[in-house]
Formats: structure tokens, C-alpha cells, sequence
């Protein structure tokens, strides 16, 4: 077992998953920085966080150390833009144990039109789609591992998944997408 480093917390890591059902939906709402302003039960439930543990909580309370850091690079490269994620992510629960979520993020914005926030609703991926994406994430964790810093280890990783998408002449979101519907 190994402790997560990701976020404040310590928590020993499990190797035990925890599925979502088919009809769940997990929404969350942040602020500008991450930091949570909206929980529904499901996101209670599927954390094991109460809703006082969530509440003005950075979102990488539920990191998994299984995600490579460029995943969520790439996500903030994506939003910071005014644009809609698609994505496969593993998350943390409070108890050690993990889930597997299909997300979409998408910016949210105030009276006035003024970007204010993100919107994230998340639901259960297909078996098939987790088989594809592991070992892309796996191989993205080995390069981070082997970089000198976590600049570098961000980049690395990122440019090795924009390599395998431009090999199987696709764009991100029309591949994870695809995943999501080949179910």
C-alpha cells in the first residue's frame, strides 16, 4: 500500500474498486480554482467525504496517485480556455478505495457573462474504455517518474499522449468520446 501525496490528506491506498452505478450521476461545482462549491450525495457517497469535508476543498482532495499529473494539465489547459472536457479519471476515496469516473467539465458563468466557475457532472465509464486508457496512463506515470522535475514530467507525459492520438489520427475528445460510446 502507498500513502497518497497528492493532497493534503494521508490516506492509505487500497487496490479495490468501488463502482458507480449505470444510472449515478456524481455533479460538482468549483470555483475558479478548483475548489469545491457544489456536492451531490452521489459525490458524497462515491468519496466517502461529507458534504462539510467537500465544501471550499481544493477538487484534488479525490486525486488518485494513479493519475498522471499531465491528465490534469491537460484538463486545466482545456477549461482555463472556456472549453468542455471529456475525460476517464480514477479517484481517490477517503477510505483508500477508488472509482473510476467518465467526466465532463464545463465552464460556468455569471450574470454578466464573466467566466465564474466550472461545472463537473460524471458518470460510469465502460469496462472497454478503462482496458484502452490504463495502459496509456501507465506509460504516462513511467515517463513523469523518470523526469527531473514536475514541469518536465507534466510535459513529457502530455506530448507522449498527444503522440499516440496523432498515430491513431484522432483528436482527444472524438477518441475518449468514442471510448465512452463503444460500450
Amino acid at each position: 500500500m502507498q500513502k497518497n501525496k497528492s493532497n493534503d490528506t494521508s490516506v492509505t491506498i487500497i487496490d479495490e474498486e468501488v463502482c458507480m452505478g449505470d444510472e449515478q450521476f456524481i455533479v460538482s461545482k468549483t470555483d475558479l480554482r478548483g475548489h469545491i462549491i457544489y456536492a451531490n450525495r452521489t459525490f458524497m457517497e462515491m468519496s466517502a467525504l461529507s458534504e462539510d469535508k467537500l465544501l471550499n476543498i481544493n477538487h484534488n482532495i479525490i486525486r488518485h496517485p494513479d493519475m498522471p499529473k499531465g491528465v490534469f494539465k491537460f484538463i486545466w489547459m482545456t477549461i482555463k480556455k472556456e472549453k468542455e472536457f471529456f475525460g476517464f479519471v480514477k479517484n481517490l476515496r477517503s477510505d483508500g478505495r477508488y472509482y473510476w469516473v467518465f467526466a465532463n467539465i464545463t465552464p460556468e458563468y455569471d450574470v454578466n457573462g464573466k467566466l465564474s466557475g466550472y461545472l463537473s457532472v460524471r458518470r460510469k465509464p465502460p469496462i472497454s474504455a478503462l482496458d484502452v486508457i490504463e495502459p496509456i496512463y501507465e506509460t504516462m506515470l513511467e515517463i513523469e517518474a523518470s523526469a527531473s522535475s514536475n514541469k518536465i514530467a507534466e510535459d513529457n507525459s502530455i506530448d507522449y499522449l498527444q503522440k499516440q492520438l496523432k498515430n491513431l489520427n484522432v483528436e482527444y475528445q472524438d477518441f475518449v468520446i468514442g471510448l465512452f460510446n463503444s460500450q
